[in-house]
Protein backbone atom coordinates (compact mmCIF):
# COMPACT_ATOMS: atom_id res chain seq x y z
CA UNK A 1 0.00 0.00 0.00
CA UNK A 2 1.83 2.68 -1.30
CA UNK A 3 0.06 5.49 0.86
CA UNK A 4 2.03 8.57 -0.19
CA UNK A 5 1.39 10.50 3.15
CA UNK A 6 -1.39 10.21 5.73
CA UNK A 7 -1.78 12.51 7.53
CA UNK A 8 -3.61 13.94 10.96
CA UNK A 9 -3.08 10.47 11.81
CA UNK A 10 -3.44 10.43 15.14
CA UNK A 11 -4.88 13.59 16.73
CA UNK A 12 -4.19 15.13 20.13
CA UNK A 13 -1.82 11.76 20.80
CA UNK A 14 1.41 13.02 20.82
CA UNK A 15 2.43 11.55 17.88
CA UNK A 16 3.51 13.29 14.02
CA UNK A 17 2.65 12.49 11.05
CA UNK A 18 5.06 10.21 8.73
CA UNK A 19 5.53 9.65 5.31
CA UNK A 20 5.19 6.37 3.95
CA UNK A 21 6.32 4.33 1.02
CA UNK A 22 4.87 0.76 1.56
CA UNK A 23 2.37 -0.37 4.31
CA UNK A 24 3.01 2.53 6.86
CA UNK A 25 6.26 3.59 8.33
CA UNK A 26 6.57 3.87 12.00
CA UNK A 27 3.94 6.02 13.53
CA UNK A 28 5.51 6.86 16.65
CA UNK A 29 8.48 9.64 17.04
CA UNK A 30 11.13 10.13 19.78
CA UNK A 31 10.60 13.78 21.50
CA UNK A 32 13.35 15.97 21.29
CA UNK A 33 13.98 16.03 25.12
CA UNK A 34 13.80 12.62 26.20
CA UNK A 35 12.97 13.36 29.55
CA UNK A 36 9.34 13.67 28.20
CA UNK A 37 7.17 10.59 28.04
CA UNK A 38 4.83 10.48 24.75
CA UNK A 39 1.49 8.96 25.77
CA UNK A 40 -1.23 8.25 23.33
CA UNK A 41 -4.70 9.26 23.52
CA UNK A 42 -6.43 6.40 23.74
CA UNK A 43 -10.38 7.90 23.28
CA UNK A 44 -8.95 10.65 20.76
CA UNK A 45 -7.22 7.14 18.80
CA UNK A 46 -10.32 4.89 19.32
CA UNK A 47 -12.81 8.07 18.09
CA UNK A 48 -10.29 8.32 15.11
CA UNK A 49 -10.94 4.89 13.73
CA UNK A 50 -14.68 5.66 13.57
CA UNK A 51 -14.24 9.53 11.87
CA UNK A 52 -12.19 8.15 8.73
CA UNK A 53 -15.13 6.91 7.67
CA UNK A 54 -17.37 10.50 7.98
CA UNK A 55 -14.79 13.34 7.61
CA UNK A 56 -11.81 14.01 5.07
CA UNK A 57 -9.44 14.87 7.40
CA UNK A 58 -9.30 16.76 10.80
CA UNK A 59 -9.72 20.52 9.73
CA UNK A 60 -13.47 20.37 8.10
CA UNK A 61 -15.13 22.41 5.04
CA UNK A 62 -11.63 23.49 4.75
CA UNK A 63 -9.23 21.44 5.93
CA UNK A 64 -6.74 19.38 4.72
CA UNK A 65 -7.57 15.42 3.63
CA UNK A 66 -5.96 12.53 5.87
CA UNK A 67 -4.20 11.19 2.34
CA UNK A 68 -1.83 13.82 1.30
CA UNK A 69 -2.41 14.52 -2.63
CA UNK A 70 -6.02 13.63 -2.44
CA UNK A 71 -9.19 16.06 -1.88
CA UNK A 72 -12.10 15.22 0.66
CA UNK A 73 -14.54 14.57 -1.89
CA UNK A 74 -12.20 12.42 -4.01
CA UNK A 75 -10.82 10.53 -0.52
CA UNK A 76 -14.09 10.42 0.91
CA UNK A 77 -15.51 7.16 2.36
CA UNK A 78 -19.12 7.39 2.03
CA UNK A 79 -18.79 9.58 -1.51
CA UNK A 80 -16.90 7.02 -2.87
CA UNK A 81 -18.57 3.76 -1.77
CA UNK A 82 -21.57 5.01 -2.90
CA UNK A 83 -19.76 6.19 -6.63
CA UNK A 84 -18.51 3.23 -7.02
CA UNK A 85 -21.39 0.98 -5.83
CA UNK A 86 -24.25 2.97 -7.45
CA UNK A 87 -23.17 5.17 -10.78
CA UNK A 88 -21.75 1.56 -12.23
CA UNK A 89 -25.66 0.33 -12.06
CA UNK A 90 -29.09 0.83 -12.70
CA UNK A 91 -29.77 3.13 -9.95
CA UNK A 92 -27.81 5.97 -10.91
CA UNK A 93 -25.54 8.17 -13.48
CA UNK A 94 -23.96 11.53 -12.83
CA UNK A 95 -24.55 14.78 -15.02
CA UNK A 96 -20.98 16.26 -14.26
CA UNK A 97 -17.75 15.30 -16.03
CA UNK A 98 -15.31 15.13 -13.11
CA UNK A 99 -12.58 12.90 -13.71
CA UNK A 100 -14.02 9.41 -12.95
CA UNK A 101 -17.40 9.92 -13.14
CA UNK A 102 -17.87 9.21 -17.04
CA UNK A 103 -15.92 6.05 -16.52
CA UNK A 104 -18.17 5.18 -13.51
CA UNK A 105 -21.26 5.82 -15.60
CA UNK A 106 -20.39 3.42 -18.45
CA UNK A 107 -18.52 0.72 -16.70
CA UNK A 108 -14.83 1.81 -17.73
CA UNK A 109 -12.85 2.20 -15.34
CA UNK A 110 -9.43 1.07 -15.23
CA UNK A 111 -5.87 1.17 -12.75
CA UNK A 112 -5.94 4.74 -12.86
CA UNK A 113 -9.56 5.57 -11.59
CA UNK A 114 -9.00 8.68 -9.18
CA UNK A 115 -12.01 8.07 -7.07
CA UNK A 116 -11.05 4.41 -6.86
CA UNK A 117 -7.65 5.40 -5.78
CA UNK A 118 -9.16 7.93 -3.20
CA UNK A 119 -11.75 4.70 -1.82
CA UNK A 120 -8.61 2.19 -1.74
CA UNK A 121 -6.51 4.99 0.46
CA UNK A 122 -9.16 5.52 2.97
CA UNK A 123 -10.00 2.70 3.24
CA UNK A 124 -6.55 1.51 3.63
CA UNK A 125 -5.89 4.64 6.07
CA UNK A 126 -8.44 3.02 8.19
CA UNK A 127 -6.74 0.04 8.97
CA UNK A 128 -3.94 2.23 9.70
CA UNK A 129 -5.90 3.78 12.36
CA UNK A 130 -7.17 0.56 13.66
CA UNK A 131 -3.89 -1.21 13.54
CA UNK A 132 -1.74 1.84 15.74
CA UNK A 133 -5.12 1.45 18.24
CA UNK A 134 -4.69 -2.17 18.45
CA UNK A 135 -0.97 -1.80 18.63
CA UNK A 136 -0.35 1.24 21.51
CA UNK A 137 -3.96 0.91 23.23
CA UNK A 138 -4.76 -2.73 23.04
CA UNK A 139 -5.52 -4.03 26.68
CA UNK A 140 -6.85 -0.46 27.84
CA UNK A 141 -10.26 -1.08 27.38
CA UNK A 142 -11.86 -4.25 26.38
CA UNK A 143 -14.70 -3.03 24.67
CA UNK A 144 -12.94 -0.75 22.58
CA UNK A 145 -10.50 -2.94 21.13
CA UNK A 146 -13.15 -5.37 19.63
CA UNK A 147 -15.21 -2.28 18.43
CA UNK A 148 -11.73 -1.06 16.56
CA UNK A 149 -11.13 -4.96 16.01
CA UNK A 150 -14.60 -5.10 13.74
CA UNK A 151 -13.91 -1.44 12.30
CA UNK A 152 -11.06 -3.12 10.59
CA UNK A 153 -12.89 -5.90 9.40
CA UNK A 154 -15.84 -4.01 7.79
CA UNK A 155 -12.74 -1.80 6.43
CA UNK A 156 -11.18 -5.34 4.97
CA UNK A 157 -14.59 -5.78 4.08
CA UNK A 158 -15.54 -2.99 1.40
CA UNK A 159 -11.96 -3.89 0.17
CA UNK A 160 -12.47 -7.73 -0.12
CA UNK A 161 -15.72 -6.73 -1.74
CA UNK A 162 -14.46 -4.06 -4.23
CA UNK A 163 -10.88 -4.98 -5.50
CA UNK A 164 -10.75 -8.81 -4.66
CA UNK A 165 -6.82 -9.79 -3.67
CA UNK A 166 -5.40 -6.88 -1.42
CA UNK A 167 -2.77 -6.19 0.61
CA UNK A 168 -2.76 -7.48 3.88
CA UNK A 169 -1.69 -6.37 7.44
CA UNK A 170 -2.72 -6.74 11.11
CA UNK A 171 -0.21 -4.53 12.43
CA UNK A 172 2.22 -1.49 11.35
CA UNK A 173 5.13 -2.38 9.25
CA UNK A 174 8.08 -1.27 7.03
CA UNK A 175 8.43 -3.95 4.55
CA UNK A 176 5.80 -4.32 1.72
CA UNK A 177 2.77 -6.46 3.04
CA UNK A 178 2.06 -9.97 0.80
CA UNK A 179 -1.40 -9.99 -1.17
CA UNK A 180 -3.83 -12.03 0.28
CA UNK A 181 -6.26 -14.07 -1.80
CA UNK A 182 -10.07 -12.99 -1.60
CA UNK A 183 -11.05 -16.28 -0.03
CA UNK A 184 -8.55 -16.33 2.86
CA UNK A 185 -9.53 -12.31 3.32
CA UNK A 186 -13.17 -13.58 3.64
CA UNK A 187 -11.73 -16.22 6.39
CA UNK A 188 -9.86 -14.06 8.24
CA UNK A 189 -12.84 -11.56 8.48
CA UNK A 190 -15.50 -13.89 9.33
CA UNK A 191 -13.05 -15.20 12.26
CA UNK A 192 -12.41 -11.85 13.35
CA UNK A 193 -16.16 -10.77 13.99
CA UNK A 194 -16.77 -14.15 15.45
CA UNK A 195 -13.80 -13.43 17.96
CA UNK A 196 -14.66 -10.08 18.94
CA UNK A 197 -18.71 -9.73 18.58
CA UNK A 198 -19.75 -10.99 21.95
CA UNK A 199 -17.14 -8.67 23.17
CA UNK A 200 -18.63 -5.39 22.25
CA UNK A 201 -22.05 -3.39 23.53
CA UNK A 202 -24.75 -5.42 24.19
CA UNK A 203 -27.48 -4.67 21.30
CA UNK A 204 -29.85 -1.59 22.01
CA UNK A 205 -32.00 1.07 20.37
CA UNK A 206 -30.04 4.70 20.71
CA UNK A 207 -31.03 8.19 19.96
CA UNK A 208 -28.13 10.90 19.43
CA UNK A 209 -28.53 11.76 22.87
CA UNK A 210 -27.40 7.96 24.19
CA UNK A 211 -24.52 7.27 25.28
CA UNK A 212 -22.68 4.92 22.78
CA UNK A 213 -24.90 6.42 20.16
CA UNK A 214 -22.94 5.96 16.86
CA UNK A 215 -20.84 3.65 17.78
CA UNK A 216 -20.93 -0.42 16.47
CA UNK A 217 -22.67 -3.03 19.32
CA UNK A 218 -22.88 -6.65 18.51
CA UNK A 219 -25.66 -6.46 16.01
CA UNK A 220 -23.33 -4.85 13.69
CA UNK A 221 -20.82 -7.63 13.81
CA UNK A 222 -24.19 -10.03 13.41
CA UNK A 223 -25.49 -8.13 10.64
CA UNK A 224 -21.88 -7.64 8.92
CA UNK A 225 -21.63 -11.49 9.35
CA UNK A 226 -24.56 -12.11 7.47
CA UNK A 227 -24.05 -9.85 4.60
CA UNK A 228 -20.54 -11.60 4.25
CA UNK A 229 -22.22 -14.82 4.30
CA UNK A 230 -24.90 -13.46 1.68
CA UNK A 231 -22.18 -13.02 -1.05
CA UNK A 232 -20.32 -16.13 -0.04
CA UNK A 233 -20.60 -17.59 -3.09
CA UNK A 234 -19.29 -15.06 -5.01
CA UNK A 235 -16.37 -14.58 -2.51
CA UNK A 236 -15.23 -17.97 -2.07
CA UNK A 237 -17.36 -20.26 -4.98
CA UNK A 238 -18.88 -21.55 -1.69
CA UNK A 239 -23.04 -20.39 -0.88
CA UNK A 240 -23.57 -19.95 2.82
CA UNK A 241 -27.09 -19.12 2.91
CA UNK A 242 -28.09 -21.11 6.16
CA UNK A 243 -25.48 -18.93 8.37
CA UNK A 244 -26.30 -15.91 6.32
CA UNK A 245 -30.45 -16.42 7.44
CA UNK A 246 -28.72 -17.19 10.87
CA UNK A 247 -27.10 -13.98 11.84
CA UNK A 248 -29.50 -12.04 9.72
CA UNK A 249 -32.30 -13.41 12.06
CA UNK A 250 -29.89 -12.48 15.23
CA UNK A 251 -30.69 -8.64 14.23
CA UNK A 252 -34.17 -8.96 13.50
CA UNK A 253 -34.69 -10.43 16.65
CA UNK A 254 -32.76 -8.16 18.44
CA UNK A 255 -33.81 -4.60 19.84
CA UNK A 256 -32.94 -2.40 16.59
CA UNK A 257 -36.83 -2.66 15.06
CA UNK A 258 -37.90 -1.06 12.15
CA UNK A 259 -39.54 2.03 12.56
CA UNK A 260 -42.28 2.79 11.57
CA UNK A 261 -44.01 5.69 13.16
CA UNK A 262 -44.63 9.05 10.34
CA UNK A 263 -44.49 12.25 11.87
CA UNK A 264 -45.47 15.64 10.94
CA UNK A 265 -46.75 14.57 7.53
CA UNK A 266 -43.54 12.83 6.41
CA UNK A 267 -43.54 8.93 6.48
CA UNK A 268 -41.50 6.89 8.57
CA UNK A 269 -39.41 5.78 5.71
CA UNK A 270 -38.44 9.14 4.83
CA UNK A 271 -37.74 10.09 8.60
CA UNK A 272 -34.74 7.50 8.04
CA UNK A 273 -33.12 10.02 5.74
CA UNK A 274 -33.32 13.50 7.15
CA UNK A 275 -32.07 15.87 9.27
CA UNK A 276 -33.04 14.92 13.06
CA UNK A 277 -32.52 11.28 12.13
CA UNK A 278 -31.14 10.62 15.39
CA UNK A 279 -33.61 12.29 17.59
CA UNK A 280 -37.05 11.30 15.95
CA UNK A 281 -37.39 7.92 16.92
CA UNK A 282 -35.76 6.46 13.51
CA UNK A 283 -32.93 5.70 14.98
CA UNK A 284 -34.23 2.28 16.15
CA UNK A 285 -33.20 1.35 13.02
CA UNK A 286 -30.12 2.26 12.65
CA UNK A 287 -27.35 -0.07 13.73
CA UNK A 288 -24.30 1.78 12.74
CA UNK A 289 -24.65 5.79 11.92
CA UNK A 290 -22.13 7.95 11.03
CA UNK A 291 -22.59 11.06 12.92
CA UNK A 292 -23.30 14.39 11.72
CA UNK A 293 -23.63 18.14 12.48
CA UNK A 294 -23.89 21.05 10.58
CA UNK A 295 -21.97 22.87 12.98
CA UNK A 296 -18.99 20.18 13.93
CA UNK A 297 -19.03 18.00 11.36
CA UNK A 298 -18.80 19.97 8.16
CA UNK A 299 -17.01 17.22 5.45
CA UNK A 300 -18.31 17.07 2.09
CA UNK A 301 -18.01 13.86 1.75
CA UNK A 302 -20.85 12.26 3.45
CA UNK A 303 -24.53 12.97 4.17
CA UNK A 304 -23.76 16.50 2.66
CA UNK A 305 -22.92 14.67 -0.76
CA UNK A 306 -26.14 12.21 -0.45
CA UNK A 307 -28.08 15.46 -0.44
CA UNK A 308 -26.74 18.16 -2.54
CA UNK A 309 -25.51 15.75 -5.34
CA UNK A 310 -28.64 14.68 -5.78
CA UNK A 311 -31.10 17.79 -5.57
CA UNK A 312 -31.40 20.62 -7.57
CA UNK A 313 -33.53 24.48 -6.49
CA UNK A 314 -36.77 23.65 -8.57
CA UNK A 315 -37.31 20.57 -6.49
CA UNK A 316 -39.35 21.12 -3.41
CA UNK A 317 -42.05 24.20 -3.79
CA UNK A 318 -41.67 25.01 -0.22
CA UNK A 319 -37.75 25.40 -0.43
CA UNK A 320 -37.39 23.24 2.31
CA UNK A 321 -34.63 21.45 2.06
CA UNK A 322 -32.54 22.31 4.93
CA UNK A 323 -29.25 23.49 3.24
CA UNK A 324 -28.02 25.80 0.60
CA UNK A 325 -25.65 23.10 -1.23
CA UNK A 326 -27.73 21.55 -4.10
CA UNK A 327 -25.37 20.85 -6.77
CA UNK A 328 -27.60 18.88 -9.32
CA UNK A 329 -25.26 15.77 -10.22
CA UNK A 330 -26.62 12.06 -9.40
CA UNK A 331 -30.37 11.15 -10.55
CA UNK A 332 -32.09 7.73 -10.97
CA UNK A 333 -32.15 5.60 -14.23
CA UNK A 334 -35.38 4.66 -15.46
CA UNK A 335 -35.04 1.19 -14.15
CA UNK A 336 -34.85 2.18 -10.44
CA UNK A 337 -38.14 4.27 -11.12
CA UNK A 338 -39.49 1.52 -13.13
CA UNK A 339 -39.35 -0.57 -9.70
CA UNK A 340 -41.62 1.45 -8.58
CA UNK A 341 -43.55 2.09 -12.32
CA UNK A 342 -43.01 -0.99 -13.75
CA UNK A 343 -45.23 0.46 -16.86
CA UNK A 344 -42.18 2.78 -17.25
CA UNK A 345 -45.90 5.57 -16.58
CA UNK A 346 -44.58 7.29 -13.52
CA UNK A 347 -45.99 10.90 -13.51
CA UNK A 348 -43.85 13.89 -13.99
CA UNK A 349 -45.11 14.91 -10.60
CA UNK A 350 -43.51 16.20 -6.81
CA UNK A 351 -42.09 13.89 -4.80
CA UNK A 352 -44.98 13.97 -2.31
CA UNK A 353 -47.01 12.98 -5.48
CA UNK A 354 -45.02 10.73 -6.64
CA UNK A 355 -44.73 8.21 -3.28
CA UNK A 356 -48.74 8.55 -3.84
CA UNK A 357 -48.84 7.82 -7.49
CA UNK A 358 -46.70 4.35 -7.07
CA UNK A 359 -48.61 3.62 -3.63
CA UNK A 360 -45.11 3.18 -2.08
CA UNK A 361 -43.49 5.83 0.34
CA UNK A 362 -40.12 4.81 -1.08
CA UNK A 363 -40.72 5.81 -4.23
CA UNK A 364 -39.17 9.63 -3.75
CA UNK A 365 -38.83 10.63 -6.99
CA UNK A 366 -39.56 14.31 -8.40
CA UNK A 367 -40.31 14.50 -12.08
CA UNK A 368 -41.98 17.73 -12.94
CA UNK A 369 -39.85 19.38 -16.15
CA UNK A 370 -37.63 16.14 -16.19
CA UNK A 371 -37.22 13.35 -18.68
CA UNK A 372 -38.28 9.58 -17.32
CA UNK A 373 -34.97 8.11 -19.62
CA UNK A 374 -31.60 9.67 -19.42
CA UNK A 375 -31.29 10.69 -22.74
CA UNK A 376 -28.13 13.66 -22.49
CA UNK A 377 -26.24 12.00 -19.49
CA UNK A 378 -24.63 15.39 -19.03
CA UNK A 379 -27.90 17.12 -18.00
CA UNK A 380 -29.41 16.76 -14.60
CA UNK A 381 -32.91 16.65 -15.15
CA UNK A 382 -32.63 14.25 -18.04
CA UNK A 383 -33.40 11.19 -15.52
CA UNK A 384 -36.09 11.67 -12.45
CA UNK A 385 -34.25 13.03 -9.25
CA UNK A 386 -34.34 11.49 -6.02
CA UNK A 387 -35.41 13.14 -2.60
CA UNK A 388 -34.44 10.72 -0.51
CA UNK A 389 -31.63 12.81 1.85
CA UNK A 390 -32.72 15.97 3.52
CA UNK A 391 -31.76 18.14 6.07
CA UNK A 392 -35.47 19.22 7.15
CA UNK A 393 -36.54 18.09 10.29
CA UNK A 394 -39.52 15.75 10.88
CA UNK A 395 -39.78 17.37 14.14
CA UNK A 396 -40.34 20.98 12.52
CA UNK A 397 -37.11 22.08 14.25
CA UNK A 398 -34.36 24.40 12.60
CA UNK A 399 -31.06 23.10 10.93
CA UNK A 400 -28.03 23.82 13.24
CA UNK A 401 -26.57 25.23 9.85
CA UNK A 402 -28.33 26.62 6.69
CA UNK A 403 -24.79 24.99 4.99
CA UNK A 404 -23.74 21.74 5.98
CA UNK A 405 -26.28 19.43 7.20
CA UNK A 406 -27.04 17.20 10.57
CA UNK A 407 -28.70 13.62 8.78
CA UNK A 408 -26.66 11.02 10.37
CA UNK A 409 -26.27 8.18 7.75
CA UNK A 410 -27.40 5.17 8.58
CA UNK A 411 -24.63 2.57 7.31
CA UNK A 412 -26.07 0.00 8.47
CA UNK A 413 -29.92 -0.11 9.63
CA UNK A 414 -32.39 -3.38 10.45
CA UNK A 415 -34.39 -3.15 7.32
CA UNK A 416 -30.87 -4.81 5.35
CA UNK A 417 -30.91 -7.92 7.92
CA UNK A 418 -34.90 -8.63 6.43
CA UNK A 419 -33.99 -8.72 2.87
CA UNK A 420 -30.56 -10.83 4.40
CA UNK A 421 -33.17 -13.31 6.06
CA UNK A 422 -35.60 -13.51 2.62
CA UNK A 423 -32.92 -13.75 0.27
CA UNK A 424 -31.63 -16.75 2.20
CA UNK A 425 -34.74 -18.06 2.64
CA UNK A 426 -35.97 -18.33 -0.80
CA UNK A 427 -32.59 -19.84 -1.72
CA UNK A 428 -32.77 -22.59 1.00
CA UNK A 429 -36.32 -23.08 -0.31
CA UNK A 430 -35.86 -23.49 -4.58
CA UNK A 431 -35.87 -19.93 -5.32
CA UNK A 432 -39.19 -18.83 -3.67
CA UNK A 433 -39.47 -17.75 0.17
CA UNK A 434 -41.40 -19.32 2.82
CA UNK A 435 -44.23 -18.12 4.98
CA UNK A 436 -41.24 -16.64 7.31
CA UNK A 437 -39.18 -15.33 4.67
CA UNK A 438 -42.11 -13.54 2.75
CA UNK A 439 -43.32 -11.87 6.60
CA UNK A 440 -39.87 -10.58 6.43
CA UNK A 441 -40.32 -8.69 2.90
CA UNK A 442 -44.04 -7.95 4.19
CA UNK A 443 -43.09 -5.91 6.82
CA UNK A 444 -40.78 -3.41 4.85
CA UNK A 445 -43.54 -3.56 2.71
CA UNK A 446 -45.87 -2.45 5.20
CA UNK A 447 -44.07 0.32 6.56
CA UNK A 448 -44.19 1.50 2.94
CA UNK A 449 -47.62 1.63 2.74
CA UNK A 450 -47.91 -0.75 -0.03
CA UNK A 451 -49.22 -4.22 -0.81
CA UNK A 452 -47.73 -7.29 0.34
CA UNK A 453 -48.00 -11.06 -0.76
CA UNK A 454 -47.76 -14.77 0.44
CA UNK A 455 -44.43 -15.43 -1.50
CA UNK A 456 -41.27 -13.93 -3.30
CA UNK A 457 -38.74 -14.83 -5.55
CA UNK A 458 -35.92 -14.53 -6.02
CA UNK A 459 -36.00 -11.50 -8.73
CA UNK A 460 -38.81 -9.81 -6.77
CA UNK A 461 -36.20 -10.16 -3.76
CA UNK A 462 -33.79 -8.17 -5.58
CA UNK A 463 -36.72 -5.78 -6.77
CA UNK A 464 -36.98 -4.87 -3.48
CA UNK A 465 -33.64 -4.66 -2.33
CA UNK A 466 -33.81 -1.71 -4.92
CA UNK A 467 -37.01 -0.33 -3.48
CA UNK A 468 -35.80 -0.46 0.13
CA UNK A 469 -31.84 0.21 -0.33
CA UNK A 470 -31.34 2.79 -3.42
CA UNK A 471 -28.94 4.84 -3.45
CA UNK A 472 -27.41 3.24 -0.21
CA UNK A 473 -24.56 1.48 -2.07
CA UNK A 474 -25.92 -1.85 -1.92
CA UNK A 475 -26.79 -1.96 -5.83
CA UNK A 476 -23.31 -3.45 -7.47
CA UNK A 477 -22.57 -5.92 -4.76
CA UNK A 478 -26.31 -6.93 -5.33
CA UNK A 479 -26.23 -7.19 -9.10
CA UNK A 480 -23.10 -8.85 -8.70
CA UNK A 481 -24.26 -11.43 -6.79
CA UNK A 482 -27.27 -12.77 -9.22
CA UNK A 483 -25.00 -12.72 -12.07
CA UNK A 484 -26.56 -9.25 -13.52
CA UNK A 485 -23.37 -6.92 -13.50
CA UNK A 486 -21.03 -8.44 -15.53
CA UNK A 487 -19.74 -11.80 -17.39
CA UNK A 488 -21.98 -14.31 -18.98
CA UNK A 489 -25.23 -13.73 -18.16
CA UNK A 490 -24.55 -9.54 -18.00
CA UNK A 491 -26.93 -9.41 -20.71
CA UNK A 492 -29.98 -11.02 -19.03
CA UNK A 493 -30.69 -7.17 -17.40
CA UNK A 494 -29.66 -4.24 -19.26
CA UNK A 495 -29.60 -1.12 -18.08
CA UNK A 496 -29.16 2.42 -19.54
CA UNK A 497 -25.72 3.58 -20.47
CA UNK A 498 -24.71 -0.45 -19.32
CA UNK A 499 -21.25 -0.46 -20.53
CA UNK A 500 -21.62 3.02 -22.85
CA UNK A 501 -24.37 1.98 -24.85
CA UNK A 502 -27.24 3.92 -24.26
CA UNK A 503 -29.92 0.88 -24.43
CA UNK A 504 -27.38 -0.74 -22.56
CA UNK A 505 -24.60 -4.03 -23.23
CA UNK A 506 -22.77 -6.17 -22.09
CA UNK A 507 -19.27 -6.40 -20.64
CA UNK A 508 -16.86 -9.31 -19.01
CA UNK A 509 -16.44 -10.25 -15.53
CA UNK A 510 -13.26 -8.66 -14.89
CA UNK A 511 -15.36 -5.70 -14.42
CA UNK A 512 -17.41 -7.12 -11.22
CA UNK A 513 -14.16 -6.32 -9.10
CA UNK A 514 -12.08 -2.77 -9.74
CA UNK A 515 -8.37 -2.66 -10.40
CA UNK A 516 -5.56 -2.16 -8.18
CA UNK A 517 -4.48 1.55 -8.08
CA UNK A 518 -1.57 1.25 -10.38
CA UNK A 519 1.06 3.64 -8.47
CA UNK A 520 0.45 0.85 -5.46
CA UNK A 521 1.17 -1.76 -8.15
CA UNK A 522 4.20 -0.28 -9.65
CA UNK A 523 5.51 0.41 -5.91
CA UNK A 524 4.45 -3.07 -4.10
CA UNK A 525 6.32 -6.33 -5.69
CA UNK A 526 4.16 -8.34 -3.88
CA UNK A 527 1.04 -7.17 -5.43
CA UNK A 528 -0.40 -8.90 -8.69
CA UNK A 529 -2.91 -6.50 -10.67
CA UNK A 530 -6.25 -7.92 -11.05
CA UNK A 531 -6.71 -10.23 -14.41
CA UNK A 532 -8.29 -7.99 -17.09
CA UNK A 533 -6.71 -4.63 -16.25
Amino acid sequence: MNFRYIKHILPAAALVVAGLSSCTGDLDVTPIDPSKTMVPDEVALFTKCYSNMALQGQGGQGGDCDIDGLDGGTAGFIRQLWNSNELTTDEAMCAWGDPGIPAFNYNQYDASHPMLKGFYYRLYVGITYCNHYLEVCGGVDATREAEVRFLRALYYYHLMDAFGNVPFATALMSESPKQIQRADLFKWIETELLEVKDKMMAPAARKDTDSGYGRADQDAANLLLARLYLNAEVYTGTARWNEAKEYAEKVINGPHKLWTTGMNGWSAYQMLFMGDNGSNGASQEAILPLLQDGVKTTAWCTSLFLMASTWKGDMDTESNYGTTELWAGNRARIQLVGKFFPNNDAPQASIKDMAAAAGDDRALFFGIDRELKISTPGEFTSGYSVGKFRNTYASGATAHSSQFIDTDFFLMRAAEAYLIAAEADARLNGGTTSSTGANYINALRQRAHTTTSSSFNLNQILDERARELYFEGFRRTDLIRYGYFGGDNSGQYLWEWKAGAENGAAFPAFRNIFALPDEDVNANPNLKQNPGY
